[in-house]
C-alpha cells in the first residue's frame, strides 16, 4: 500500500531527474523545511529537500567544522560528491548555523544558477516576526521573478498555497489513522509518506495518498499489542531505526522532527495579502527549538500530541553536536517526567549503531511495560 511512497524515497535523485525531464521544469534544492514551497510550486519548480544519505564520507571536512552535527555535514558531502547535480538553485530559510555552513560551503564549491538566503526571524514570539518574514519572503520572490523571467500573479500565489495545503491536509489524514486502537499505518510507513513529500511533486503525491487513504479503513495489520511510542528530536528520516524500533514490539505512532509533523502540521490560512499569509504559516508553524524562545512553546504542543495519539513513551532523538536541541534536551525530559511520559534519549550521527540501539530500545520497552514483553 506504501510501496510508491518507498520507492520514491529510496530513488528520490532517479525521480527528480525524470520529473526534469518529463515536465521541462526546474527543481530548487531545500535546505530546510522552513523553505516557502508555496512560491516554488507556483512558479512550477519542483522542492526537492536536501538531505544525507547515511554513509560514511571523507569529503566534507575541510570545509566544515568537524563538530557541527552530522547531518549538516552529510548533506554538504552529497553536493560535493555530485549527487545533485539536477538542481537549478538552492535555498536556505535561515536555521541554525550548522546548516548555515553547509548552504555557505556549498554555494562557494557547488556552483548554481541561483541561489537565496532567506533571513527568518529567530526569535518568531516576537509580534514582529510575521511582518518581516513577509519582508524577507517579498525579497525571494523579487529575486526568484527576476531569474525565471517572470512575475508570480495572485493566482499563480493562490494555486501554489492550495496544492501545498491539500497535500499537508492528506498527511494529516493518514496520521489519524496512527491514532486507533486498531493501528493501520506504522511508523516506518508513515516515514515513507512524509519525506517522500517533500521532493516529489505534491500533485503526484497527494493522488497516491487518495489511493492509500481509500484502503486504510478496511486495513488489518494486527498491531494492537505493540507499544505507542513517539519520537521527537532533531531531523530523522533513519529509515532503519524506525524499522529496527518496531521490530522488537513497539509502533511509532507520532513524532515531532522537521522530517515528520513540523513541516505539513499546520496550512496557509488564505488572505488577500498572499505573502503575508505564507508569512504567517512558517512563524506559526510547529516550531524547531533553534527558533523556539523565549517560551518553550513546543513542549506543550509535544503533550497535546502525546495525549492525543495515546502515546506511551517518547524515544528523543538528537543529531550528535546539535546545539538548538542540546539546549533543549535537559528541560524537555523533565517535562516528559512531570507528565508521565518515560523517555529515553538516542544520540544520532550519520551512520547508527543498531546493535546496541535495539539493546537499548527493548530495554526501554520492558521498562514501560510492552505487552509484548510480559
Amino acid at each position: 500500500m506504501f510501496s510508491q511512497f518507498k520507492d520514491w524515497y529510496v530513488n528520490r535523485h532517479d525521480y527528480a531527474r525524470d520529473w526534469k525531464e518529463r515536465t521541462g521544469g526546474k527543481v530548487m534544492g531545500c535546505f530546510c523545511s522552513y523553505a516557502p514551497e508555496e512560491i516554488l510550486v507556483a512558479a512550477g519548480w519542483l522542492p526537492a529537500r536536501v538531505l544525507g544519505a547515511h554513509e560514511a564520507q571523507d569529503v566534507a571536512e575541510k570545509h566544515i567544522f568537524g563538530m557541527y552535527c552530522p547531518f549538516c555535514r552529510d548533506v554538504l558531502a552529497q553536493g560535493l560528491k555530485g549527487r545533485y547535480k539536477y538542481l537549478s538553485g538552492i535555498l536556505l530559510t535561515q536555521s541554525c548555523i550548522h546548516l548555515r555552513q553547509s548552504y555557505m560551503s556549498w554555494k562557494k564549491h557547488v556552483p548554481m544558477d541561483f541561489e537565496h538566503y532567506i533571513y527568518m526571524p529567530m526569535k518568531v514570539q516576537s509580534p514582529s516576526a510575521t511582518g518581516y518574514h513577509q519582508t524577507e519572503l517579498d525579497k525571494f520572490r523579487t529575486a526568484f521573478e527576476e531569474y525565471n523571467g517572470k512575475k508570480l500573479t495572485d493566482a499563480d500565489l493562490d494555486r501554489g498555497i492550495a496544492v501545498v495545503n491539500e497535500n499537508r491536509d492528506l498527511m494529516r489524514q493518514v496520521y489519524e489513522y496512527r491514532k486507533e486502537g486498531n493501528l493501520k499505518v506504522t511508523g516506518t510507513e508513515s516515514m515513507y509518506m512524509t519525506v517522500s513529500s517533500m521532493w516529489v511533486d505534491k500533485e503526484e503525491h497527494s493522488a497516491e495518498i487518495k489511493k492509500v487513504l481509500a484502503q486504510l479503513p478496511d486495513r488489518d495489520i494486527d498491531l494492537d499489542d505493540n507499544a505507542r511510542l513517539m519520537f521527537i528530536g532533531s531531523e530523522n528520516d533513519d529509515i532503519p531505526f524506525i524499522e529496527m524500533t518496531e521490530s522488537v514490539g513497539a509502533t511509532v505512532v507520532q513524532d515531532d522532527h522537521c522530517t515528520g509533523t513540523r513541516y505539513f502540521w499546520n496550512q496557509v490560512v488564505p488572505q488577500e495579502d498572499r505573502m503575508m499569509a505564507i508569512a504567517d504559516r512558517y512563524i506559526k508553524r510547529p516550531a524547531c527549538p533553534a527558533k523556539d524562545w523565549e517560551k518553550r512553546t513546543r513542549f506543550d504542543h509535544i503533550l497535546a500530541l502525546a495525549k492525543e495519539w495515546d502515546v506511551q513513551g517518547a524515544v528523543i532523538i538528537q543529531q550528535k553536536f546539535c546545539d538548538p536541541h542540546e539546549t533543549d534536551m535537559v528541560p524537555l525530559r523533565a517535562f516528559l517526567d512531570d507528565h508521565d511520559i518515560p523517555n529515553l534519549m538516542l544520540e544520532f550521527d550519520a551512520t547508527n549503531p543498531l546493535g546496541p540501539f535495539r539493546i537499548r530500545v527493548e530495554a526501554f520497552l520492558e521498562m514501560i511495560g510492552s505487552d509484548d514483553l510480559f
